[in-house]
């Protein structure tokens, strides 16, 4: 599976500016809540609260603002219920998108989610249409120059702890689990002090699709600047070959 990584189209462009750093926080700020929600506000006994704790890390977000979130969800019995709701559909020339939303108004994120693939000439299809193109795994990125582990220990360490796959890009290593063990193989990295740039579930493509026609890479950058720009929105996944 080694290249295999398509690391920029799968995070898309989440940290372009401060603006997406922000829209970051939001996005896991929700995941807080859910979390704390489901499970409790001890991480200890929560494993879904660690797993996003591990991405609030991983996107540089303060220890302090981590802490608030969890007391605020964990004291507010009134809190806002969030619903997950996951959209599929294509974009200019057959490009799959995946769009995870968590919203407290699912009338507004499918008329804001239909929106922004009509204005880029795309459209909203079933539940189905698009997710058989793609695999559910866990994915956790390792930045090349913070690990300072040999890459032949770091990977065996991963694949002890139960990881399917161990490949290395340009510059970083990529570990692949399945989602039921992502948690687990996490944390044994984690227990070895490993830097994570990244650590979630995602959903990474089985083929890709190229553009070469400018119009549809306008278009389709269109889509995704439009869903990116949604509070509602958690995350985006599509088979574009940037």
């Amino acid at each position: 599976m080694s290249g295999h990584s398509k690391f920029a189209n799968i995070k898309h462009k989440k940290e372009r500016n401060d603006a997406a750093k922000g829209k970051i926080f939001t996005v896991i700020g929700r995941e807080i809540a859910v979390a704390v929600k489901e499970g409790g506000p001890d991480p200890a006994n929560n494993s879904k609260l660690r797993d996003v704790i591990a991405k609030a890390k991983a996107n540089n977000m303060p220890n302090d603002t981590i802490d608030r979130g969890i007391k605020k969800a964990a004291g507010d019995a009134a809190a806002v219920n969030y619903e997950t709701l996951t959209y599929e559909g294509y974009g200019p020339s057959g490009v799959a998108i995946i769009v995870d939303t968590l919203t407290d108004n699912k009338n507004r994120t499918a008329a804001n989610v239909r929106s922004a693939f009509t204005k880029g000439g795309g459209n909203v299809g079933t539940p189905g249409s698009v997710s058989y193109m793609f695999d559910k795994k866990g994915q956790i990125l390792i930045d090349k120059e913070e690990c300072e582990m040999d890459p032949d220990e770091l990977m065996m360490a991963a694949l002890d702890a139960g990881a399917e796959d161990f490949s290395e890009e340009e510059d970083s290593f990529e570990v692949i689990t399945d989602p039921d063990d992502f948690s687990k193989v996490r944390e044994a990295l984690e227990a070895l002090n490993i830097p994570m740039m990244e650590a979630s579930v995602t959903m990474i493509p089985q083929t890709w699709v190229e553009l070469s026609d400018e119009d549809d890479i306008k278009k389709l950058n269109r889509i995704l600047d439009l869903l990116d720009a949604d509070d509602d929105v958690q995350a985006v996944y599509h088979n574009w070959d940037e």
